[in-house]
């Protein structure tokens, strides 16, 4: 994805929509959806209101385009953890164990929390896709494993799928709730143990 960007007096600068949306994804990412007042989000982009209002309608609009662009960063990094060499275990493996700032969480499923976002459709689209995409990828990566052997027959790439979303999801709560990166990665090591367990010998 390319950002675009203006030339003033020989310094590249992102141009006003994108520093609206960059603005606003860390807003929604750190306040959710009530938290981002216009004002906030002014302040955050460091650009005047003529602007905000000539790029987008309101703020709807200039949340969903923020939602978006989180969407499609989380998409790519999940697409490109599992286009690595390896084994199934190993993909698995290297996606739950990249670099994460654990403490300040998921910038896609932290909205899941938001009422605003969750009942609004066109707002809940992204969010929804990209769980969609992460869990597409992982119930591919677990039924190649069985095939090949790795796994045993009897596993549920579906069924696992969803459980390996929801021990990170749901690692990120409980490392938020202890303000510590260790519960989040004993999950990790948790749901790793239970794939290595259900390797075939």
């Amino acid at each position: 994805m390319r950002t675009p960007h203006c030339v003033l007096g020989g310094i590249v600068k992102p141009d006003a929509r994108d520093r609206l949306i960059e603005g606003t994804r860390e807003l929604l990412w750190e306040r959710g959806y009530i938290g981002t007042s216009p004002t906030a989000i002014l302040a955050r982009s460091g650009v005047g209101q003529g602007s905000m209002y000539h790029h987008f309608a309101g703020k709807p609009d200039l949340a969903l385009a923020a939602e978006q662009r989180s969407a499609e960063l989380m998409q790519q990094q999940i697409a490109d953890a599992f286009a690595l060499e390896g084994t199934a275990f190993e993909r698995i493996s290297g996606y739950l164990g990249r670099e994460r700032d654990v403490l300040r969480g998921c910038s896609v499923g932290r909205l899941t929390a938001d009422p605003d976002i969750m009942a609004d459709e066109k707002l809940r689209a992204p969010v929804r896709e990209t769980f969609e995409v992460l869990h597409e990828n992982l119930q591919r990566t677990i039924a190649e494993g069985v095939a090949a052997g790795e796994f045993a027959d009897g596993l549920d790439a579906d069924e696992i799928a969803s459980t390996i979303a929801a021990v990170i999801q749901g690692g990120y709560a409980l490392a938020r709730a202890a303000q510590a990166v260790e519960p989040f990665d004993r999950a990790v090591r948790g749901v790793l143990s239970l794939l290595r367990a259900s390797a075939r010998t």
